[in-house]
Parts: C-alpha cells; sequence; structure tokens
C-alpha cells in the first residue's frame, strides 16, 4: 500500500511540474516571440482545458464505478444519450426558438437526469441480474449510436441538429485578472471551473471519507465491507448510476456545453471520447486528479491542430485529426499495466 501511495504522490509531482513549466514556457515564448514555444500559450491551455472537460467528467464517472466493483464501459453510449438529450431539451423547453441561457441549462439538467436513469436499467442488469458488463457496456455504445441519429430525425428531420447557441462564458470580477489562473478558470465556460470543482470534490470524496473507502473496499475486498455491515450491492449502484450522471454531463458539455448542438453523423459528435475517458482514468491510476491531468493531455493533442496553425504551420486535417489517437496509444505505452480492483466484473451476494 506504501508503495502504491509513493508511486502516485511521485507520478502527481511529476505531472504538476510538467504543467506549471509548460505555462512558463508559453508566456515566455509569448513575451520574447519565440515561434516554437507560441505553442505553449495561455489560449492554447484554456483551449486543451474545454477539449478535456467531457473527458475529464466521464473518466470520473467510470473510474467510481470501477473502483467499486463494475466495468462500465458503456461510458460512448451514454454520453451520446447526454448530447443529444441536452441539445433536444434546449431546444424544446425554448420552443425551437430563441434558445435561452436557462433553457440550455435545463438541457444539461435534463441530460444528467436522463442518463441517470438509463444507468439504472444498466446498474439492474449487471449488478442484480449478472449480466456480462462487457457486452452489456458495448449494447449500450450500439443502441446509442442507432438511437441518437435516429431520435434527431423524429425530432429535427435529420441526423443532426439545427445550429445551437452554447453555455456563454462567464467572468468573475477580480478573480479573472489573476495573471493564467484567471482567464483559465475565471473567464471561460462556468462548465470548465464546474469540472475542476467536481474533480476536486470527487477525490476528497474518495480518499478522506468515509464511503470512498466503501467504494474501494467494494472493488477490492467486497467480503470484508460485507462483514462490516454496508450493503455492497447498493454501493455499487450508487457508482454506476454517478457514471450515468457524469457521461451525460459530459455528453451536455459537448453538445451545448462548447459545441453548437448535436452531430450524428459518423460516430455522432461524441467520437470516440467516451473510450479515451477509459484510458484517461488507467492512466491516471483511478484516481481523479490524475484521470483530470491525462484528459488534458488528450485535450491539448485535440486542439493541437489549431495551435499550430498560430504559428504558420498547416498540416493536412487527417493526420491532425490522428494526434489524440497517437496520444493514447502513447499513454498506454508509457502507463504500462495498472491495476484494476480485485473485484471488477465480480458479482456480490451479500450475506445473510
Amino acid at each position: 500500500m506504501n508503495i502504491t501511495r509513493d508511486a502516485n504522490r511521485n507520478w502527481f509531482t511529476v505531472a504538476a511540474i510538467a504543467i506549471i513549466l509548460t505555462l512558463l514556457i508559453g508566456m515566455i515564448g509569448t513575451v520574447f516571440n519565440i515561434p516554437g514555444a507560441k505553442l505553449l500559450t495561455v489560449g492554447a491551455v484554456q483551449r486543451a482545458l474545454q477539449a478535456a472537460m467531457p473527458i475529464a467528467l466521464a473518466a470520473i464517472g467510470g473510474l467510481y464505478a470501477e473502483k467499486s466493483g463494475v466495468f462500465n464501459i458503456g461510458l460512448e453510449g451514454f454520453m451520446i444519450f447526454g448530447a443529444f438529450t441536452a441539445a433536444a431539451a434546449g431546444w424544446i423547453f425554448s420552443g425551437g426558438e430563441s434558445i435561452s441561457q436557462g433553457a440550455l441549462w435545463l438541457g444539461i439538467l435534463t441530460a444528467v437526469v436522463v442518463c441517470s436513469l438509463l444507468t439504472v436499467v444498466f446498474a439492474v442488469l449487471t449488478i442484480r441480474y449478472k449480466a456480462d458488463q462487457i457486452v452489456a457496456g458495448l449494447a449500450v455504445w450500439f443502441i446509442g449510436l442507432g438511437f441518437g441519429p435516429f431520435l434527431a430525425t423524429v425530432l429535427w428531420g435529420g441526423v443532426s441538429s439545427p445550429t445551437l447557441p452554447n453555455i456563454a462564458n462567464i467572468t468573475v470580477p477580480v478573480l479573472s485578472g489573476i495573471p493564467v489562473l484567471g482567464p483559465l478558470l475565471f473567464d471561460s465556460s462556468p462548465l470548465v471551473l464546474l469540472t475542476v470543482l467536481i474533480t476536486v470534490a470527487a477525490w476528497v470524496v474518495l480518499y478522506r471519507t468515509r464511503y470512498g473507502y466503501w467504494v474501494q473496499a467494494a472493488g477490492e475486498n467486497p467480503e470484508a465491507l460485507d462483514t462490516a455491515g454496508i450493503d455492497v450491492n447498493r454501493v455499487r449502484y450508487a457508482t454506476v448510476i454517478f457514471s450515468g450522471a457524469m457521461a451525460g454531463l459530459a455528453g451536455a458539455a459537448l453538445s451545448i456545453g462548447i459545441g453548437s448542438g448535436f452531430t450524428g453523423t459518423g460516430t455522432t459528435i461524441v467520437n470516440g471520447r467516451g473510450w479515451i475517458a477509459i484510458v484517461a482514468y488507467l492512466f491516471g491510476n483511478y484516481n481523479p486528479l490524475g484521470a483530470f491531468l491525462a484528459s488534458l493531455l488528450f485535450g491539448a493533442m485535440d486542439m493541437l491542430q489549431i495551435q499550430l496553425q498560430t504559428v504558420g504551420i498547416s498540416l493536412p486535417g487527417s493526420i491532425t485529426s490522428l494526434f489524440p489517437y497517437v496520444a493514447v496509444l502513447v499513454v498506454l505505452t508509457v502507463a504500462g499495466y495498472t491495476r484494476m480492483p480485485s473485484a471488477v466484473g465480480e458479482s456480490y451476494e451479500t450475506e445473510e
């Protein structure tokens, strides 16, 4: 246990130093007009944060479920449902015209609620009826791929929604003037700050509260948790439903948080981010802070095309679109073997 904690501590120290150096290099490059360093500007980090936001949200939900012993491989599918529901609800609440910010926030809330309810079904199948978690998760993904565009066609007459506004940026007086940190968190989409707060709260709950210890025990030693008088399956239900809520929020953040509506073409607007979220929390060693940092890496790779253009480097879209997936391969190689919770995928019958 101490070895694991020391490894995590070293990992976070290296990651924190790397991020601080990245920001410093970006600031120096901007001040002294160094072309190469201009890739690392505050604006680049801001775009990376926005791109990382849906990945981080889904990753935090997924790691909670897996920490408790349930592998929710259906994150991609739940994100698709969240993206569609948020756009559809925002459009419906506004009557299809002059969509207000209030309607968009109601759309996000609706997406969270709907995906939570959908995840209840997934939880019952995998926990109560012991369905294979991989098969059930893949089924969610396939259903999302089919029903998302289908429902969009029913509602809008096409697989994609009309162009919708997104959540407006919020500028916090005084705090927005803080160098570097101000424009990143306090003069941007409120969903970015919400993601940071959720990440910190998720870490505190998981590692500093009694409930967090229950979650970890449910995935590592459910028999011991049961002996202590805690219902293992009840803990697992809660974490799986939480993972659905976070996936719904992640999908909503994509479609109307930073996007302009739901896109149902190809692999939909989600476009593999649910799968990348799984890689993010694996690389982060099931730690919310680690998952957030890994998501930031993937977000930076996703936005690299824009930043390259700012320094006069133009690459074909077919190449730049591969950057996030190259990053995934590199991360998987660097991370190597990540020890999964001992009881992941195993059903548990509470002892009477």
